[in-house]
């Protein structure tokens, strides 16, 4: 019987967080999105939907995710790197759910109505931008178009500043059973640093009114190496968010990419803290949030121990997707809206990232793909891998050699030379009929999946990641 990572107790060194501080994809998927093609576009889409429902696809039919993006904000917060559309006028979304409404039952026509659906999200942008009129609309279509099993997750991304607890009921009663609450840190001179004022008390009391509706699941996110902020000032945030008890916490590295994102050109890039407070502070969060009880779930995520989560990882049930760990296996996932990414069998897919273009697809009778990948046969054994290490740290030979016809020590020949460096640092054991991620290895192991991306490899410019630490 071999040892999970969450067996042991880990014994993290500044000098090893140090050492391991490299870009590197997160892997909510692989191929990662930034090897889509626009090859891939709206007739290789829909072929993709007819597949599913004509059962064609090799290994049958999987469950089926939905992610809704609604990409409307009323303010811009600096560090933000999601596709938004920054507006006080509400009367915008109604044209957005016009045509949203029209790419629902696109996938209804194609799908065929009511399709078991196990798991919705609604992201952004701020989802909660929408009326409660407006959200229950959107909810009425896409009911209407697909039917939510029994006991499916329904999820929403939430503001706290703009959010009340009438409007969390409203939520509670469109269907929503988790919250997730962007929080990032509660510190004063941050949040105006990255121009996000919400102060602690008022997180907190929506926090208790969620409990108080009765919500299965909250989440809170935070980010680390935002500017002004400081070992001190995080640890501070680290203890508060603990005392909420929110079911599940996700600990980002602020990834400063101003060439790429607009609004972070407003953070003085003189302001962010420096390497070794980086490190500090993520050991701060980790080790906080396990001293107050938390089960390390993986890569930046934790979560109470009577958690799904938490139990799917003591399991071995962990899945990943494109929304970060999840307990589903593994479901085809429809995107809708503007820039939304999909996953359909062997495919993956994204949405025209403009409002202009999206539009003009959908009223043209398209699906507003503009860019996706069909998966090689390479790519599906290396996802198969990637996956594994992933989400249960350990990687078994045989489950991999007789679902993809391969024989792992040839065929990653370079891969196993590459992972003695890591097996060094006592990241991984190596045996012959696995590899085992360990307890320290388990805090890095984007590090060790990223030996194994043959795109990632081959490509040294790395600085479209954001950092491992």
């Amino acid at each position: 019987m071999f040892k999970r990572p969450e067996d042991e107790v880990p014994v993290l060194t500044e000098e090893m967080l140090r050492r391991l501080d490299r870009p590197g994809p997160r892997y909510t998927s692989y191929p990662t999105a930034d090897r889509f093609i626009e090859a891939f576009g709206p007739a290789e889409y829909a072929r993709a939907l007819e597949q599913r429902a004509s059962g064609a696809l090799v290994g049958g039919t999987p469950p089926l995710s939905i992610y809704v993006h609604i990409p409307f904000c009323e303010s811009v917060c600096y560090y933000c790197a999601c596709n938004k559309v920054i507006t006080k006028h509400h009367d915008r979304a109604a044209e957005y759910l016009d045509v949203l409404s029209k790419e629902i039952a696109m996938h209804a026509a194609l799908l065929g109505q009511k399709q078991s659906v196990s798991q919705l999200h609604f992201g952004g942008g701020t989802p909660t931008f929408l009326s409660d009129s407006e959200l229950a609309r959107l909810m009425d279509d896409l009911k209407t178009a697909f039917k939510l099993s029994p006991g499916a997750e329904i999820s929403i991304e939430v503001d706290p500043r703009t959010a009340s607890p009438e409007r969390l009921k409203v939520l509670a009663d469109l269907g929503f059973n988790r919250l997730s609450f962007g929080v990032q840190d509660f510190d004063p001179d941050v949040q105006k640093a990255v121009h996000r004022i919400q102060p602690h008390d008022s997180v907190r009391d929506l926090m208790l009114s969620a409990r108080d509706i009765g919500f299965e699941s909250i989440n809170v996110d935070l980010i680390y190496g935002l500017p002004l902020q400081s070992p001190d000032s995080f640890a501070r945030t680290v203890a508060q968010v603990a005392a909420l008890r929110p079911d599940r916490i996700a600990l980002y590295s602020y990834a400063h990419l101003p060439q790429r994102f607009k609004p972070q050109r407003r953070i003085s890039a003189d302001q962010l803290p420096p390497p070794d407070w980086r490190v500090k502070m993520l050991g701060q969060g980790i080790g906080g949030f396990i001293g107050h009880g938390y089960t390390y779930i993986g890569m930046d995520h934790f979560a109470l121990p009577g958690d799904s989560l938490s139990v799917a990882k003591r399991q071995g049930r962990l899945h990943r997707n494109f929304q970060g760990y999840s307990t589903h296996a593994d479901c085809d996932l429809i995107g809708l809206g503007v820039s939304a990414i999909g996953r359909m069998g062997p495919t993956y897919s994204q949405n025209a990232k403009t409002l202009d273009e999206y539009y003009d697809a959908v009223r043209q009778g398209h699906f507003p793909v503009v860019r996706g990948l069909s998966l090689t046969r390479d790519d599906l054994v290396r996802r198969a891998v990637i996956m594994a290490l992933m989400c249960q740290g350990r990687l078994e030979f045989e489950s991999v050699e007789v679902a993809h016809l391969v024989k792992m020590r040839e065929y990653f020949r370079a891969e196993f030379e590459a992972l003695t460096e890591l097996e060094q640092m006592g990241l991984v054991e190596v045996s012959e009929a696995a590899v085992q991620v360990t307890a320290i290895g388990w805090y890095f192991v984007r590090a060790v999946a990223m030996v194994f991306d043959k795109h990632l490899r081959a490509d040294q410019v790395r600085e479209r990641f954001s950092r491992i630490i």
